[in-house]
């Protein structure tokens, strides 16, 4: 009885050394695999390092990599960002500045043409209305007293005042635009010499719209002084036949037909 109390004594002390011994095998298990995931990290660091060197070694002169390292999922990771160097060769810093000149060209151009195609516009509308004027007059000859005579001739006196003064803005304007037609024309050639085409070639197309815009306004500003001149003739003509008729049938001619223009 003795012996089989013993035995069992025995096989439980057994079973309690084997637990033991899985437990800490277990743990040792446990401790290596850490051990063996370091190792790995190490090493996959250690490889993204000496690509990270390769890499720099790689890389042209031009450019420039700075590299951050991110943790992600427990591990490292280095992405390289690239940058251009500054080209400050003499070059590119005159073909940076002819490329600024065309642009202050071109800004003075549309400013210039502006205010060139508004003085037209307002220069020929103050032509038409003068034209009108003299067209009324016209029909109304020998037709209205003196008094009527004088306040229509004081309108016209006063339109064609207005006209001589927007022909002078013209001409002031029109020096200005044709400077900054010869800026453009020379800042062009200087981008195109510099090796800035993109710019120089802007610069030209640019010009070649505001000549066009110029000349559409200028035509219409000739029609305009056509009529007034053949307006004009037609006055002299039907103020000569008037006084002609006049002087026939013994009358005097009325003191404001013989103004001079």
């Amino acid at each position: 009885m003795q012996a089989l109390r013993n035995c069992a004594l025995c096989s439980t002390e057994g079973l309690l050394c084997s637990r033991t011994d899985f437990l800490q095998l277990r743990s040792n298990m446990a401790v290596f695999a850490r051990g063996f995931s370091s190792v790995g990290l190490l090493r996959n660091t250690a490889c993204i390092l000496s690509s990270r060197r390769a890499m720099r070694r790689k890389l042209p002169a031009w450019t420039r990599a700075d590299c951050i390292s991110l943790s992600v999922s427990g591990g490292l990771c280095a992405l390289p960002f690239y940058k251009q160097v500054e080209d400050l060769s003499h070059e590119a810093i005159i073909r940076r500045a002819s490329s600024l000149v065309t642009d202050s060209a071109n800004t003075y151009l549309s400013q210039t043409t502006l205010a060139l195609v508004d003085a037209l516009t307002q220069y020929t509308r103050a032509l038409h209305t003068l034209i009108a004027l003299q067209k009324r007059y016209l029909t109304s000859l020998g037709k209205l007293t003196a008094d009527e005579e004088d306040a229509v001739w004081q309108v016209i006196i006063g339109q064609r005042v207005e006209v001589g003064d927007k022909l002078e803005e013209c001409k002031r304007y029109e020096a200005n635009w044709a400077n900054a037609t010869s800026l453009c024309e020379l800042a062009a050639q200087a981008a195109h010499n510099a090796g800035a085409n993109e710019a120089s070639a802007t610069t030209q197309s640019n010009l070649q719209v505001a000549q066009s815009q110029v000349e559409q306004v200028r035509q219409l500003s000739l029609v305009a002084e056509r009529k007034l001149a053949e307006t004009k003739a037609e006055e002299i003509q039907r103020v000569a036949e008037f006084a002609a008729s006049m002087e026939k049938s013994g009358e005097d001619m009325p003191e404001a037909y013989l103004r001079e223009d």
